[in-house]
């Protein structure tokens, strides 16, 4: 059974001297990993005391990068912990997302309204 790491625990080590990473709902520690990551160590902090399950997939490590997981392996996060952790998806406004459709509209039907002005003007003008 893998230990169980508390959310308070996780957080405390967000720093660059003692860093770990929530992925795939298992904290890793990257301490030592730091100054090899390919993307710089920049990328890993910018990860510290959230869930970085999005970013690490979003990259497409390759194999070679997710056999290193397992030597990191601390635990898992609590349950409540991820519960916390986990941020609610944003919600799409129906005003603003008419406003924006409406808007496409007239930037579509505007260039061919005035296009075929254009074709009326030199067809019937010359």
């Amino acid at each position: 059974m893998a230990k169980v790491i508390t959310l308070e625990e996780f957080q405390a080590h967000a720093t660059r001297d003692s860093l770990y990473v929530l992925v795939h709902e298992k904290v890793y520690d990257v301490t030592k990993f730091i100054d090899e990551h390919p993307g710089g160590d920049e990328v890993i902090l910018s990860e510290a005391g959230k869930d970085a399950t999005d970013a690490f997939e979003d990259v497409g490590h390759s194999d070679e990068a997710r056999e290193l997981l397992p030597g990191m392996l601390v635990g898992e996060l609590d349950k409540d912990g991820l519960l916390k952790l986990s941020s609610p998806k944003p919600v799409a406004i129906p005003a603003v997302h008419d406003a924006v459709e409406k808007g496409s509209n007239l930037m579509y039907f505007l260039p061919l309204g005035l296009l075929g002005v254009y074709f009326a003007w030199r067809f019937y003008g010359a």
